[in-house]
């Protein structure tokens, strides 16, 4: 067995991808529509009422782990061409052992860091662009400045989307920055976390869509009202409110999310 991806004790049929002393990702590889972890059902939602399945979609994952969501995509939307830009090369082999991907998947791992494997495709090239990425339990500071953001638009065609996944704590500086990054470029966003995370009582996961073409709120604001654990989600003037004063990130004058608390992993 692998010492990076262990079989779930308490779920049969699931695996646990633990790196950098977090679970970075859940999969269960004969049933890949179940979504343990809360934030990755909100990305799936988010994408499916934008683009509902089975739609074709040209979608990059910077940061794959055990590639839940290529995984998800791959069975609700078979002929998707997918990238997984996963440079730890020794992760994905490990994958590829324990809980290979299906034959024919369409997906395509490239061991390359984010920025690079942008940097690598063309204009207008794909429809989705999906950040989940973490390093020593941190989103790296280059995969949130307006650089990365304006590569993230020059791939997309015009009416594309590009949703991330955070960590934050109230109140929320970090996304803050993150989000007056992301309307340098795109004129929808939406944010989602549970209410916890927003109120500022504890640390958790924020996911941030945005796109150039109208998104539709109402099935958003449904799916994540009706959840098993709600998120609170924040669009239009009241998300304006929240980044209208702060600061993007640049090169060079970036920072990584912030540091969980040591007992926040065991907690999700």
């Amino acid at each position: 067995m692998s010492e990076r991806i262990h079989p779930d004790r308490h779920s049969p049929g699931g695996f646990v991808v633990h790196v950098g002393g977090a679970d970075q990702s859940w999969v269960d590889p004969d049933d890949p529509e179940r979504l343990e972890f809360d934030y990755v059902q909100r990305i799936a939602d988010i994408v499916d009422d934008w683009r509902p399945p089975p739609t074709r979609l040209r979608i990059v994952h910077i940061g794959g782990a055990g590639m839940t969501l290529p995984r998800y995509f791959a069975h609700t939307r078979p002929t998707s061409a997918q990238i997984v830009c996963e440079p730890d090369e020794a992760l994905t082999e490990e994958v590829r052992r324990v809980i290979p991907l299906p034959r024919n998947s369409g997906i395509k791992v490239r061991p390359v860091d984010g920025r690079a494997g942008l940097s690598q495709l063309r204009e207008s090239s794909l429809d989705l662009v999906i950040v989940d990425a973490f390093v020593d339990s941190r989103v790296p500071a280059e995969l949130v400045t307006v650089e990365c953001f304006a590569a993230i638009h020059h791939v997309l065609d015009a009416g594309g989307l590009v949703t991330l996944n955070l960590t934050d704590q109230g109140p929320q500086i970090y996304t803050r920055r993150v989000l007056a990054g992301l309307s340098r470029y795109f004129s929808q966003l939406v944010m989602g976390t549970e209410p916890a995370v927003m109120k500022g009582r504890r640390f958790g996961n924020v996911v941030v869509s945005a796109s150039n073409s109208q998104l539709p709120l109402d099935a958003i604001l449904h799916q994540a009202a009706s959840a098993a654990f709600p998120y609170r989600m924040v669009y239009g003037s009241a998300l304006r409110a929240l980044h209208d004063h702060a600061q993007p990130f640049w090169d060079g004058d970036s920072e990584p999310s912030p540091a969980p608390r040591p007992d926040w992993f065991a907690s999700r």
